[in-house]
């Protein structure tokens, strides 16, 4: 996007945030250049809900920010406003879109452990679903928008769709 490797733009934004850089993946071969810290499953094949685990229990501090590597428009002015939310809650998740909290675009305590742990065991693998277990401060879309008009932070890559979105955006920004 714009010249740049997704991930290179991820990382670019999210690497001044924090002294505890790492990346959760099962495909630790595609990031090796980077030469950070890299984190496999401790629950493998249990989804977004297992990467979820592997990152919260690897974090050096107590809570981690996490977001998904196919983020092109993350800001750090609004990552950073959640990072200092951090105290108020076990998760601190956007809601741009009401009901469905942006997961991949959160912050969580280390509390999250044994709720999640508990249904990663059952197999339940929804990822709000230990929600009810913790204390979660939901950021209201008018919140966001402060730092994000547009909600472009928000927008990953999963589709051809999707690139061409995030290409037509790219292009308005450069």
């Amino acid at each position: 996007v714009g010249g740049q490797p997704v991930i290179e733009r991820v990382l670019n934004c999210v690497g001044p945030l924090t002294d505890d850089l790492f990346i959760s993946t099962n495909s630790p071969e595609k990031y090796e250049a980077y030469g950070l810290r890299m984190v496999d499953d401790i629950y493998p094949d249990k989804a977004a809900l297992g990467g979820l685990y592997t990152a919260i229990h690897a974090a050096q501090h107590n809570h981690v920010l996490v977001v998904a590597c196919d983020m092109p428009f993350l800001k750090a002015d609004l990552l950073r406003y959640l990072i200092d939310l951090a105290g108020s809650a076990d998760v601190i998740a956007p809601v741009i879109n009401p009901p469905q909290p942006e997961t991949m675009h959160a912050v969580y305590s280390k509390a999250c452990l044994k709720p999640i742990e508990t249904r990663l065991l059952q197999n339940k693998l929804k990822i709000i679903g230990f929600f009810e277990d913790v204390a979660v401060r939901y950021i209201e879309a008018a919140d966001i928008a402060a730092f994000d008009p547009h909600f472009h932070a928000f927008i990953n890559m999963n589709t051809p769709a999707d690139w061409v979105r995030v290409q037509t955006i790219a292009e308005q920004q450069f």
